[in-house]
């Protein structure tokens, strides 16, 4: 049985949110995702919208998602020690970046391959934020 990983905060859920968790399925036999705790989001000086219990619950309803976990920690190894996944998946921002290449090498000598999943560009979390702002008065 081959194990999936993918994380995130997963706030105002959204198509390329889905789109992630529809193509990492594809690729597992199980799909395990975290769900980035509310701590763990306000530590990078962000806030979320909707709290971590209601994002967890969100993203259980999902079809393509066997198991939902809390990511407590930004550490991918640490989480493949844990949680003994066989691949982890990320969206393709990410590509390239001195801490992925890090990841990348870190868990290939684990066995664990990285894949990288096109990012959503019309839409993201960000934006729908800004929209909302926007129309904060409607």
């Amino acid at each position: 049985m081959k194990i999936g990983y993918t994380c995130g905060v997963y706030d105002l859920f959204h198509v390329g949110h889905l789109n992630i968790l529809k193509a990492a399925k594809s690729m597992c036999d199980h799909l395990i995702v975290g769900i980035t705790v509310d701590e763990l989001v306000s530590y990078k000086g962000k806030k979320t919208v909707i709290p971590y219990e209601d994002r967890a619950k969100i993203v259980e309803a999902i079809r393509y998602v066997d198991t939902v976990v809390p990511q407590t920690s930004v550490d991918k190894v640490e989480a493949c020690r844990r949680l003994k996944y066989d691949v982890l998946f990320v969206g393709d921002d990410w590509y390239g970046h001195d801490s992925w290449k890090s990841y990348e090498a870190a868990l290939g000598e684990m066995g664990v391959k990285v894949v990288y999943f096109p990012y959503t560009s019309h839409v993201s979390t960000s934006s729908l934020k800004d929209i909302l702002k926007e129309h904060k008065d409607v």
